[in-house]
């Protein structure tokens, strides 16, 4: 085995698939979530894919005494990879205290505790919305932080200057700093995916869910914006991609002389889509039309971003290679396994 790793909120979207391929790259993985937007019933769909079934507490990473037990229990954590966050930009825009409050205290919880049992290495999950609104696309990691446009979005804008200053304050840890596009899809097995609970606040499984009768129809935020058809464009990575990019980071990370205290990458296609292409490509590969209308504006959306990822693809070896129209299958056989299993 190659260490142990702790993937806070591993039961969630991203953190179910990045355990998987963290396992099926030799990590044992410790996970700690506490359910609030998942589900425990994901560890089976892990173990089916990967013939390992991660070790799971219950647990709230605001919770100090939780996060010091687990490093007491396990004092051989080589690496944290933090999904551990609120993630709707709509919603942080409702209730702004809750999503800094999590996102952050969650965060200096864990920085506080890594140089004192000696774990050497953190993963941060971050966002193109540090961005914010570009002057340019495709945007760089050199590109300018610009105001956030969410209470979301700033909470991973101040993340990236705490890490930044907590690794410049000469602490024996290094961090990655992995800036999203908009991860979508699911695994090609349709035993884990995008699973929110209550009504979605991503787009692909409210889409999903209304093309299956679930909701009755997806709302598109838009269609008079300065992108060519009108609806906003974004950089959809299949969520398979992005979940590898994490076990390339912590590989360089922990195991690479050469890798330096802090390091930022962009991890997306290199290619924007815009959200009515995106429903177009997926009824046309899925055979199934989706109820849609076009409502107003959303406070917080940017206009339009997709990143350069041709620092990660030079410097970590990865590259996404999932197309958007492959992705888009893979969303659909992931509601269809849902709808089979009874679970909507």
């Amino acid at each position: 085995m190659k260490g142990r790793i702790l993937v806070t909120g591993g039961t969630g979207y991203i953190g179910s698939h990045t355990t998987v391929e963290l396992q099926s790259a030799g990590y044992e993985v410790i996970i700690i979530d506490n359910l609030s937007n998942s589900n425990v019933e994901v560890l089976d769909g892990i173990e089916r894919i990967s013939g390992v079934r991660p070790e799971f507490i219950k647990g709230d990473c605001t919770d100090m005494d939780c996060l010091k037990s687990i490093f007491e229990k396990y004092p051989d954590i080589k690496g944290i990879i933090n999904f551990a966050a609120s993630k709707a930009v709509g919603e942080s825009v409702d209730k702004p205290i809750m999503y800094y409050r999590n996102n952050l205290n969650t965060l200096y919880n864990l920085l506080e505790l890594m140089p004192v049992y000696g774990v050497k290495g953190l993963v941060f999950s971050s966002s193109c919305t540090v961005y914010g609104e570009p002057d340019e696309n495709p945007v760089t990691e050199n590109s300018p932080i610009k105001k956030a446009t969410s209470p979301y979005g700033n909470t991973k804008q101040i993340a990236e200057e705490v890490i930044a200053d907590f690794i410049a304050s000469g602490v024996p840890v290094k961090s990655t700093l992995l800036r999203y596009f908009n991860p979508v899809g699911a695994h090609p097995s349709a035993e884990i995916g995008e699973l929110p609970n209550g009504v979605p606040n991503n787009l692909v499984p409210f889409l999903t869910q209304a093309a299956i009768g679930i909701r009755k129809e997806l709302s598109v935020f838009g269609n008079d914006y300065d992108t060519p058809d009108g609806s906003c464009i974004r950089d959809f990575i299949n969520v398979v991609d992005l979940a590898k990019a994490h076990v390339c980071a912590l590989d360089r990370m922990l195991e690479n002389p050469d890798c330096e205290s802090l390091e930022i990458y962009n991890l997306g296609t290199g290619k924007g889509v815009s959200v009515l292409e995106l429903i177009n490509a997926f009824e046309k590969v899925n055979g199934v039309k989706v109820p849609y209308k076009i409502v107003g504006r959303r406070t917080g959306d940017i206009v339009k971003v997709w990143g350069d990822p041709s620092k990660a693809n030079r410097i970590l070896g990865w590259k996404a290679e999932i197309s958007v129209e492959e992705t888009m299958r893979t969303a659909w056989n992931w509601q269809l396994k849902l709808r089979e299993r009874g679970v909507m």
